[in-house]
Order: structure tokens, then C-alpha cells, then sequence
């Protein structure tokens, strides 16, 4: 249900990212001369970050015509995003899965934090770097494991680091539908974490491709001989020749693009980059990871979870900070807008007299609280809880002496009772839930029945999370 204006630029966003990731895959496997993995990192991304994931294929890694794709791919800036594409892919599938499985379990902030960045970082380790990429690099599995473990630690670092206080904020801000794996907006600030992950890594991973620390983007050709007959045998030679002088170019260091050489030693790179250098790069990409995870603790309270939630809208304005519990937020939080069981135009009117019936001489009346929207002006409306309908309430009129019922039946989403405020009546019907009676659950109804014994003006509302449910609209006299 589409209930605020967010979800409706997230449909349009995703249905774009699912264009755009169609265009990726098609194009890849039809026109793009590169490694398997590689393919799928740039349909992944493109998943996760949209068009900017298109933009980033079409203006670094899209071969522009055939037979130019490792002239094209080899300027550095288009290296480190294929670095970074590799990276992303594997580590932000990671960290997706492993926030969809911590806040199904109910998980706090805090601890899906770190277990993200450890799916992430594993997913990104051992599958994309070191399986993935196992045929290109060489060597055995475990031999891929410790040369990928340095460069995907900084790497997954910077990224984590960009990620985590998007997350973060986004999630637990006003809606809280964003930490709820059902709901549209949880993909929509997952695919900003992305984002945000992106861009902070990208400057480690050109450094990283430019050092020969990791590989960038790769051109894989078939040769020659399995090339489709209907290719001009001239067009043939010179893609083939291009894919040669991109190999001569990798052996003596003098460009950055990674043509693969399938063989036994695969690719290897030898790094000029120093100790010191790697050690400091390490070490900023701790301090930035570091900064990312817990500085958000200082305005959030990072010990909730999606259960402690449960996807509330808080209205606008509502000030919350680190020390703000669940149980206050869920006070505080604004109306369900998929409860509205009724709506009203500006016609509607409260406070109209409640009709009655009678029966062996007590006169009946009915009250139903329940979410209703109400347009207030020409431009705005609210959701707000309302007895019969009626913000105020209906109007009881009643006589002293009287005999009287009124069942109260709730349509609400949370327990709710009235209490009759001045009047003397039994303690039973006076409405303090938890004290003279029990609350009335959703869905349940309860009679009160007394005689009145006063005359004059008196107002009823809820006696069960009093403040909350009196502020949305539950009153009247």
C-alpha cells in the first residue's frame, strides 16, 4: 500500500532499476567481451543502485564498438570502478542478505551493524574475490583466500563506512517502515547504503588497481577459432591482436587494464605499493569504519530493533534521540495509515448527538472507536482515532436517573477502555485499565452500565494509554 509520498518515487525508482538492470544483463551477454563475474557485478550493482549503476556500465566498462574494449576499459578511473563494482557486488549482496535475516530475528541496530559487515565482508571474501575470480587469478582456492584477504579488508572497510550511517539514520528516523524487509522503503535505503558505500570506496579502489594490489575491469575473448563463422576474418585478427597488445601492456606495467590470460599461473600482478603505504591505508580505512558504526550512536538509540518498532510512523516534528525507548516511540508514533477505516470530507461534523434505542427501560448506546481519515481544509487531511467517526466524540445526552449501557466496541490496532471523568460510578465502569477493569482488547466489546446520578456536563476519554490515544482524537461529552 502506497501510503506516503516516498513509496510512490520508490515504485518509479525501482521500476527503473529493473530497466536498467535488464538493459545491463542483455547487453553483457550479447555484446560485452568480459569475465563471467564481472557481468553479473555490473547486473548486481545495477540492481542495487539503479541507473547510476547503468551510468557507471555505459561510461566505463560498455565496449563502444567492436574490438575496443581494452582500449576503452584501461584509463585508471575506469579500472577503479571495475574494482569497485567487484567489491560492491559481492560485499553489498552480503550485507542485503544479512539485514533482511537480522531484522527478521528481531536483532538491535547495533549488532545487525556488525554482523552485516561480517556476512559482507565473508560473501565478498570468499565468493566473489576468491571462487569467482579463482580461474583468472590462478593458483588454489586458499592461495586467492590470503592474497585477496588485504585489499578486500580496506576495500570492504571504506565501504562498510559509508554504509552503516546511511543505514542508520535512514532506518530509524521518522519511518520506521525502513527497518521492515517487507516494505519498499527498507530496499530504498538499502539501495542509498549502496550508494554511499560506492562512492567511498572508489578512491581506495584506484589507488588499490593502480598499485596492483586488485584487478579492475578484464576483457575475456574467445579465441580466434570459436568465434562465430559469419565474422570477417579481418575484423577477427585485429580484435585478437588487440586482446595481444592488451596483454603486453599488463606484462610490463605500462597500462592498468586487465585483459584475462586463462592459464595455469593466471593473472598475476606484482605490487610496487609499500608496507608503509598499505599499513596507512589500512589503518584510515579502520578509523572511517570505525567513525561510520558508531557515531551514529550519539543521536540514535542503536539498541532497537525492527520488532521493537514494528514499523511505526512517527509525525512530524517528533524529537527522538539515543536515550528515546521503543515503548515511548510507539507512544508518540502517528496513526497506522493502512488501519483508515472510514474517510470523511469537510463536511463531517463531531459532536452530534449519539441516538440511542431502549430496552426494559435502560437506554442502549453504541460507541466503535476506530482510525479514520478527515480532511480538515480544502489541501489536508488526518488519520487520526475517532469514536462513531466524530472528532469530538459523539454527544451522549442522558438525564439523572437514567439507567444506561454503552458498549464500546474496538476497532482500534491497541487495547483501549473510557473512563467517565467526574461522574460517580461503580469503580468497575470507571475505566482505569490495568486497575477497575481490564482493557478492551482489539476487537472485543465491553458495557458499561450505571445509573446517572448527577446532572451537568462531563467528558468521556480512554483510561488505557491515555495521552496517546486522547491526542489522536478520542474524545467527547
Amino acid at each position: 500500500m502506497l501510503i506516503q509520498p516516498i513509496d510512490y518515487f520508490l515504485i518509479a525508482w525501482f521500476a527503473i532499476a529493473a530497466a536498467s538492470t535488464l538493459y545491463v544483463g542483455i547487453d553483457q551477454y550479447r555484446n560485452n567481451p568480459e569475465p563471467v563475474v564481472m557481468k553479473w557485478g555490473f547486473i548486481l550493482v545495477t540492481l542495487y543502485m539503479g541507473p547510476l549503476g547503468l551510468l557507471l556500465y555505459v561510461l566505463a566498462d560498455k565496449e563502444p564498438r567492436p574490438g575496443e574494449h581494452e582500449a576503452f576499459t584501461s584509463p585508471l578511473w575506469k579500472q577503479g570502478v571495475g574494482s569497485t563494482i567487484h567489491c560492491v557486488a559481492g560485499d553489498a549482496t552480503g550485507i542485503i542478505l544479512a539485514a533482511v535475516i537480522t531484522a527478521t530475528l528481531g536483532l538491535p541496530m547495533w549488532l545487525d551493524l556488525i554482523v552485516e559487515y561480517l556476512a559482507g565482508f565473508a560473501f565478498g571474501l570468499f565468493i566473489f574475490q576468491s571462487l569467482f575470480m579463482k580461474s583468472m587469478m590462478g593458483g588454489t582456492y586458499w592461495e586467492n583466500v590470503h592474497k585477496s584477504f588485504l585489499p578486500e579488508f580496506i576495500s570492504m572497510n571504506f565501504m562498510m563506512a559509508g554504509m552503516a550511517p546511511v543505514m542508520s539514520f535512514l532506518m530509524m528516523g521518522r519511518d520506521m517502515r525502513a527497518m521492515e524487509p517487507t516494505e519498499l522503503l527498507f530496499w530504498g535505503v538499502m539501495s542509498i547504503g549502496v550508494i554511499a558505500g560506492f562512492t567511498l570506496a572508489y578512491p581506495a579502489n584506484v589507488w588499490l588497481v593502480a598499485r596492483k594490489l586488485k584487478h579492475g575491469l578484464m576483457t575475456q575473448r574467445p579465441p580466434p577459432a570459436e568465434r562465430g563463422s559469419r565474422e570477417q576474418p579481418a575484423k577477427r585478427q585485429h580484435a585478437h591482436m588487440q586482446m595481444q597488445q592488451a596483454d603486453a601492456t599488463d606484462r610490463h606495467g605500462r597500462g592498468h587494464d586487465m585483459a584475462s590470460r586463462k592459464g595455469k599461473d593466471g593473472h598475476h600482478m606484482e605490487t610496487d605499493a609499500t608496507t608503509a603505504q598499505v599499513i596507512a591505508l589500512g589503518a584510515v580505512s579502520l578509523v572511517a569504519l570505525a567513525i561510520g558504526m558508531a557515531a551514529p550512536a550519539n543521536w540514535l538509540n542503536l539498541t532497537l530493533s525492527a520488532r521493537d518498532v514494528g514499523g511505526v510512523i512517527m509525525p512530524q516534528g517528533m524529537i527522538m534521540d539515543r536515550d528515546t525507548p521503543a515503548d515511548a516511540m510507539r507512544d508518540m508514533a502517528a496513526t497506522n495509515p493502512r488501519l483508515v477505516s472510514a474517510t470523511y470530507d469537510l463536511t463531517k461534523k463531531g459532536d452530534q448527538e449519539l441516538p440511542f434505542r431502549v430496552e426494559n427501560d435502560v437506554k442502549v448506546f453504541e460507541l466503535r472507536p476506530s482510525v479514520i481519515r478527515w480532511q480538515i481544509l480544502p489541501n489536508v487531511a488526518v488519520d487520526a482515532y475517532a469514536y462513531n467517526g466524530q472528532i469530538p466524540g459523539p454527544r451522549i445526552h442522558i438525564r439523572q436517573g437514567d439507567k444506561v449501557r454503552i458498549n464500546v466496541t474496538n476497532d482500534l490496532p491497541e487495547e483501549t477502555t473510557i473512563h467517565w471523568h467526574g461522574m460517580i460510578l461503580p469503580n468497575q465502569m470507571d475505566g482505569p485499565a490495568e486497575i477497575t477493569q481490564a482493557p478492551i482488547e482489539p476487537g472485543r466489546t465491553y458495557s458499561y452500565e450505571f445509573t446517572a446520578t448527577q446532572h451537568g456536563t462531563y467528558f468521556y476519554h480512554p483510561h488505557a494509554k491515555p495521552d496517546r490515544t486522547q491526542a489522536l482524537g478520542l474524545y467527547g461529552a
